[in-house]
């Protein structure tokens, strides 16, 4: 992700959080993306027994009056919100706190270990000489992967 669209990103998320908590719900992720001739922006809301569709539709006359308001992204934009699925992303911290011993998928920003892609378990989230550690364990062998070099980590759903 380019630097603009990672401002993008973060406005969007100061904006929209606060929005999403008033309504008992949780702003899981965001994206912004830049297609042809618009953006694409992608919000992912989650609350406890799950999002409805009623809730996705609420969710988005608010943030798409507050995006228009603040021209952002600027010009025009297409706005998806829904829940964040069965692969879900792991953004937060709580996010990786809460999910320890379900089966993830990693993509590293570059080759850590020998390796840009991990699947395994989540066995921890931990603070290793002040530094946030993910723990994932595959076939045996545990890899301690600093949280700072993770460019996105998903649940991995299990049939």
């Amino acid at each position: 992700m380019n630097s603009r669209h990672h401002t993008y990103k973060e406005k969007i998320l100061t904006l929209v959080e606060p929005i999403v908590e008033a309504e008992h719900m949780e702003l899981v992720d965001a994206e912004c993306l830049k297609m042809k001739s618009r953006w694409l922006v992608r919000l992912y809301i989650d609350k406890e027994g799950g999002v409805t569709i009623d809730d996705c539709a609420d969710i988005s006359h608010q943030i798409g009056d507050v995006l228009d308001v603040y021209d952002i992204p600027p010009g025009p934009y297409n706005l998806e919100v829904s829940s964040p699925g069965l692969n879900r992303p792991l953004v937060k911290d709580k996010h990786f706190l809460a999910y320890r011993g379900a089966r993830v998928k990693i993509r590293m920003y570059n080759v850590f270990e020998g390796k840009r892609n991990f699947r395994g378990t989540l066995v921890d989230f931990i603070d290793i000489d002040h530094a946030k550690t993910l723990v994932v364990e595959d076939e045996g062998i545990r890899y301690y992967i600093p949280r700072e070099l993770v460019a996105k980590a998903n649940l991995e759903y299990e049939l």
